[in-house]
């Protein structure tokens, strides 16, 4: 089973190409987390807000990401921070086409297993 991470926080940018540039090496980083799957990095310039979902292998991988991430968001002077975590249903998400990722039985470095 694997678990999505849900955040969303306050932000005054960068949004976009900027914020793209600004954070690169922040996403190159978040690959080598443990049971980290993949990241969809979400924005919304016109109310100031940003975040991502995130897939990790286990509950644990993503609460253990969502301690160090809070924190890591904390020394930026973002304290008023977001976080849910849900277990994914595979089979509908199957049905609705989810990324690769979430099927089960896969991976990230076997993703039509």
């Amino acid at each position: 089973m694997s678990y999505v991470l849900q955040v969303d926080f306050k932000m005054n940018g960068p949004f976009g190409e900027e914020m793209a540039e600004a954070f690169s090496d922040l996403a190159k980083s978040i690959n080598e987390e443990d049971g980290f799957m993949w990241k969809i990095w979400t924005e919304n310039a016109e109310k100031n807000e940003a975040g991502g979902i995130y897939l990790f292998e286990t509950k644990e991988t993503a609460e253990k990401y969502n301690v160090m991430h809070t924190s890591r968001l904390a020394d930026f002077g973002i304290t008023d921070i977001n976080a849910k975590i849900f277990s994914v249903n595979h089979k509908l998400t199957e049905i609705n086409k989810g990324p690769a990722y979430c099927n089960e039985n896969s991976s990230p470095g076997n993703p039509t297993s």
